[in-house]
């Protein structure tokens, strides 16, 4: 092979990686449909709603409620409660009687976007 030869194979396998990197990117931030979870607390019932412009991303989609445990996205939350979104987005915990911060979240799927509510302290 000589070297006019082995620079374009260089080049062209460089391009082709380049490609591949750069269509998986665009493939992992498409996730889906875009996706938002809320959650509020009123004492210590924690509630909210999931909402897309895709119906499939809200009827039965299942909520994760985190507590944040120092800062959030430190390592240290912990999922402490779920349920699932009804026809209307809504979902509930009910009275969980726990005090503390929590925020809500929805995983990806293959359709659907993944979201992170804002964090809200619940008190009694």
């Amino acid at each position: 092979m000589n070297t006019i030869t082995r620079i374009a194979a260089t080049v062209l396998a460089a391009s082709a990686a380049t490609a591949v990197v750069a269509g998986t990117a665009t493939s992992a931030h498409a996730a889906g449909s875009r996706t938002t979870v809320t959650i509020q607390a009123e004492g210590t019932d924690l509630s909210g709603f999931v909402t897309s412009s895709n119906p499939a991303c809200v009827e039965g989609r299942k909520v994760i409620v985190i507590k944040q445990v120092g800062s959030r996205g430190g390592g240290d939350d912990v999922k402490f409660a779920s349920d699932t979104a009804d026809s209307d987005g809504s979902w509930n915990t009910g009275n969980t009687g726990t005090e503390g911060f929590f925020y809500a979240k929805v995983k990806a799927t293959t359709t659907c976007a993944r979201d992170l509510s804002p964090t809200v302290q619940a008190v009694r």
